[in-house]
């Protein structure tokens, strides 16, 4: 790191004042040269008064997260190490999209002091924003020149996904232990798991007789079972270009990070194992062998990096990288777009793959303002345009038939509701023991 020398207006004020002196009472080179040392000479002096800059040294954290439109505190410590007392002006440096108020903060260190000052963050958007360099000039005490000081901090304000539908998972939780509490006594079946014993009662099935626990008790005794706890989960976020789509407040990929969240949070605390998988032409973001309470930070975190792709998504390549991570039956949820311009032959080929071996929803956002101007019709303009979106309504609902007939369900929701629908498919396919 190298010092620079700064100089400030005082400074062009005494060279002008001196100049003025020269001018009026010495005007010869000797007097230029004796008015020129004497000013180079007292700014050297306020150098040298204002303290040793390489002895202010400054630290932060190295990461810090924040959900999307909430602010946080980054903070930044300067302690001055040297025996004299240090006054220095301290820039810190974050790019606009971190919507850092006040970068420029005073300090005023005795010897062996510090100070701590707060970087104000709100980014405008998900992902990383990196913090530049920290800038500390230290001015001597006549205000005229002093050195500054470029500092290597290394520092990010990851920005999550805002994760609004939060606030419905305490209600989805509650949905989901009646309905575990309900099914304690299911019919048994292929793909349950031992639960209970209970006496026989008339219309039991014969077969779920326990003939060792009838033999050791007075009764006729029968197994009861329910579904099976630990079933497995693959969120699929497609990333290509058909995920930049705008809806409402943000794009489809946004909506679909909800409705992921919602459900995950839901499903892990069913007892099921839940990994993600972003693709496009490649693999994006990826969680796998996480459970408990910390998957809901892991998704974040993977999602926060997130961004739509101007690529067309590659079907086949995301449904054999789908199948590489499913090993045995699962839930699959594939979020993308049912769109009119969405390459259906394509869809359909791949999703037979991914039908034929796990259970499949397809989940996709649809635009409240297509449905609206499907029922205008005030004016011959408004008459065109409710046809073009007649026309891609009939589109989506001929795919979803199609879909739907090679036994893929289909969860289809504006985006303020889509997420409680998708948590509402996978409650109800708890409650018929499909999971």
């Amino acid at each position: 790191m190298r010092t620079q020398l700064v100089v400030t207006g005082r400074l062009a004020v005494l060279a002008a004042a001196g100049a003025l002196i020269v001018a009026v009472a010495l005007p010869s080179w000797i007097g230029v040269i004796v008015v020129t040392a004497l000013v180079l000479a007292i700014a050297a002096g306020d150098i040298h008064d204002a303290g040793n800059i390489r002895e202010v040294t400054v630290s932060r954290p190295r990461i810090t997260t924040v959900r999307l439109g909430r602010r946080v505190e980054v903070p930044l410590t300067v302690v001055n190490t040297s025996s004299r007392r240090v006054r220095a002006t301290v820039w810190d440096d974050w790019p606009p999209s971190a919507g850092v108020k006040q970068q420029a903060q005073r300090a005023d260190l005795p010897p062996a002091a510090s100070a701590t000052f707060v970087a104000d963050t709100e980014p405008d958007r998900r992902g990383d924003r990196n913090a530049g360099e920290v800038t500390v000039r230290v001015i001597g005490p006549l205000g005229l020149a002093g050195r500054q000081l470029r500092h290597t901090v290394p520092a990010t304000v990851r920005a999550l996904p805002a994760f609004r539908s939060e606030r419905q998972l305490p209600s989805k939780v509650k949905q989901l232990q009646h309905l575990e509490g309900r099914n304690v006594a299911s019919v048994r079946g292929q793909g349950t798991e031992f639960d209970s014993f209970r006496e026989y009662t008339v219309g039991d099935d014969v077969r779920s007789i326990d003939w060792r626990a009838t033999a050791r008790a007075r009764d006729v005794i029968v197994r009861t079972w329910r579904p099976e706890r630990n079933r497995h989960v693959l969120l699929i976020l497609d990333t290509g270009r058909a995920s930049a789509g705008r809806t409402g407040d943000g794009t489809r990929l946004d909506t679909c990070m909800e409705a992921a969240l919602l459900l995950g949070g839901l499903a892990s605390r069913a007892g099921d194992t839940v990994d993600l998988l972003a693709y496009d032409r490649a693999v994006r973001a990826e969680v796998t062998g996480i459970a408990g309470k910390r998957l809901q930070q892991k998704l974040m975190h993977a999602m926060a990096p997130l961004a739509p792709t101007l690529a067309e998504t590659d079907c086949r390549g995301l449904v054999e990288a789908a199948v590489r991570r499913t090993k045995r039956r699962s839930l699959v949820v594939w979020c993308t777009s049912l769109e009119s311009g969405w390459p259906a032959a394509d869809l359909l080929a791949a999703i037979r793959i991914l039908a034929h071996r796990h259970h499949v929803l397809l989940v996709s956002v649809t635009d409240p303002e297509v449905t609206r101007l499907a029922g205008q019709r005030g004016s011959p303009a408004a008459l065109y345009d409710a046809a073009a979106a007649e026309r891609s309504l009939a589109e989506r609902d001929r795919l979803t038939e199609a879909l739907r007939r090679v036994g893929v369900g289909v969860v289809a929701a504006p985006p303020d509701r889509l997420p409680a629908a998708l948590a509402d498919e996978y409650l109800e396919l708890k409650r018929i023991g499909t999971m």
